[in-house]
């Protein structure tokens, strides 16, 4: 496992990272998802991600059950807030922060995050209450550091703009060969403001594993089968011409001596901005060859290749 600075910060992170949006939500069972922990640290990586909205606070409790006994300074803790989680909790006011940032340390089992994220930009409050709010978590200890996820532009600015304030040294997009919106304008602006991305759903919700066929349904156990998660999945990614694309990967994956996934997660940490790719897993053995895409060298030449065959399929999208 290689490992890279975030943003500003003082936190070394591996590059790959486990998250916990749908499985440990209640996507899988509790004692496969204590296994996955387990064997993502046994794999190296160190960074660890949540957020209270997951599960309404069930994957935050599943985590802090998982680490409990695992040497705190041994991993890097990151959760969110923003999100409703209950009919009047939502958002980032100063209350808000402080009612959600003690709920999640409780879950969790811990005094402090290294990482505190917001899930989402907050128009309904002033950007310097959120800003205070953060900065103010930070002295006293909860908190080691800020990011984002998400924001528009504008708003990225206007924090960097702010007085007296806490910086944001992480942002979390979706960026995958499927999906390269941020290379527009949020790369370039992050990388002047020493601000990193920890990317969510590099793999495309799964279908840059090439487990889904244009040929059949998917597969039983699979994310887009899934009662408890297929409601997230993006279904235009499971269109005949999309999979058909991916699946013409697959060889260029294996001249590179990698499985398709490796291939996929290795493209996204092709980018320097990119601290850390977001893994999601429901075996243990998904940790293992997700895992092993850190450190890879791939002929750029191959990574053109691939960007040429899924390029008509990107969404077209404009960051404002």
């Amino acid at each position: 496992m290689r490992y890279r600075q975030l943003g500003s910060s003082t936190l070394r992170v591996s590059e790959i990272a486990l998250g916990s949006w749908l499985t440990y939500s209640g996507g899988i069972e509790k004692q496969l998802a204590f296994s996955c922990v387990r064997q993502a640290l046994d794999s190296g990586i160190t960074l660890i991600d949540t957020a209270n909205v997951y599960g309404r606070g069930a994957a935050e409790t599943c985590l802090g059950g998982a680490l409990t006994g695992v040497a705190r300074d041994s991993y890097v803790l990151a959760t969110k807030a923003y999100f409703p989680m209950s009919e009047t909790d939502r958002g980032l006011s100063r209350d808000q922060i402080r009612k959600q940032l003690e709920a999640s340390l409780q879950r969790l089992r811990t005094d402090y995050v290294d990482l505190y994220q917001c899930h989402r930009h907050d128009s309904a409050t002033p950007l310097a209450e959120t800003l205070e709010a953060l900065s103010e978590a930070v002295r006293q200890g909860k908190v080691r550091y800020i990011g984002f996820s998400e924001w528009p532009l504008d708003q990225i600015r206007a924090a960097a703009a702010l007085p007296g304030v806490v910086r944001f040294v992480s942002s979390q997009p979706q960026y995958s060969l499927l999906h390269r919106d941020p290379e527009r304008a949020l790369l370039p602006l992050c990388a002047r403001s020493g601000i990193s991305q920890i990317v969510w759903s590099p793999l495309a919700q799964g279908v840059l594993t090439g487990k889904y066929r244009p040929d059949a349904p998917p597969p039983p156990e699979s994310r887009a089968r899934s009662a408890a998660m297929s409601g997230f999945f993006r279904q235009q990614w499971l269109e005949a011409p999309v999979l058909e694309a991916v699946a013409q990967l697959q060889p260029l994956a294996r001249e590179a001596g990698l499985t398709l996934t490796q291939f996929a997660l290795a493209w996204v940490l092709r980018e320097p901005n990119v601290a850390a790719a977001i893994i999601g897993a429901s075996r243990p053995q998904q940790v293992v060859e997700n895992a092993a895409a850190s450190g890879v060298t791939v002929d750029p030449a191959l990574f053109a290749r691939a960007e040429a065959i899924v390029a008509p399929y990107w969404p077209q999208q404009k960051q404002e």
